[in-house]
């Protein structure tokens, strides 16, 4: 219940924050929307030059882009800590944090969040109400349930690998250029994974699994039976690598030496 209270006495001030600049507020926004826009079209300028990719057709791909905004949109929003070894670790800001009766990582997450991002959730479901018309999609009733399990699951998946690279600034508090590389390779579970290597197919199921933020949920929508049993590993997933980076988090801040020494 307290932690319940502090989130949404720190969402009215977020907004009440980002409302004072509005301008800036609705660029961002723009920006957002410019980014995704860019995806969709260089899919489909690669569909432009063939019909099928490894046996996917351009609306599918379209379809598991879509889904795969949702889960970021909502890792984007709440799990901003790409600076945080340079903000929290060398500029010693988690002096101040630790200081707080309240979880470290629960701070942060506050702290950092971009509740516009959010919007991006609705871009994805659009382009997935898209695709799937074109592609005459049925959904049973149970359907959107199982939708917000797995949007949930793939973005704890998201924010289980980068809080984890996060905690390794408790040991190492060097500057250092993973995370970037790691978003890159996120890219990848934008598109069917059956299209890459068996060594890169590999990493993106067990080793970094974004695969699971957007080809595998998506393929149970798109009725792909033989990845079913993927799809549905979504959600344990998502709590098993969140959990992981969890542990890895408190361990690392009993590691945490203090700005200055």
């Amino acid at each position: 219940m307290k932690y319940s209270i502090i989130f949404f006495q720190y969402v009215a001030q977020y907004i009440k924050t980002r409302f004072t600049y509005r301008v800036d507020f609705v660029m961002g926004l723009f920006s957002d929307l410019l980014f995704q826009a860019v995806n969709l079209v260089f899919i489909l300028v690669v569909f432009g030059h063939t019909q099928f990719l490894s046996g996917w057709s351009r609306d599918e791909i379209i379809f598991i882009y879509g889904f795969f905004l949702v889960p970021y949109a909502l890792f984007g929003a709440f799990f901003n800590i790409w600076d945080f070894n340079e903000r929290y670790i060398v500029k010693g800001e988690m002096d101040r944090i630790l200081t707080r009766p309240v979880h470290s990582l629960f701070q942060i997450i506050l702290e950092r969040m971009e509740l516009e991002s959010l919007f991006g959730m609705f871009t994805g479901i659009g382009v997935m109400i898209y695709a799937g018309n074109r592609l005459g999609l049925s959904f049973a009733w149970y359907d959107p349930v199982l939708f917000i399990i797995m949007v949930i699951g793939g973005a704890l998946v998201y924010a289980g690998i980068f809080v984890m690279l996060a905690s390794i600034s408790f040991w190492s508090d060097s500057p250092t250029s993973i995370m970037p590389m790691i978003y890159n390779i996120g890219n990848y579970g934008r598109y069917p994974v059956d299209i890459y290597n068996k060594i890169i197919r590999f990493v993106l199921t067990w080793i970094l699994p974004f695969a699971f933020v957007g080809v595998y949920p998506a393929a149970y929508f798109l009725g792909r039976e033989n990845w079913y049993m993927y799809a549905f590993l979504t959600p344990v997933m998502g709590i098993g690598f969140f959990s992981i980076s969890i542990l890895l988090w408190n361990i690392g801040v009993t590691k945490y030496r203090g700005a200055g020494n």
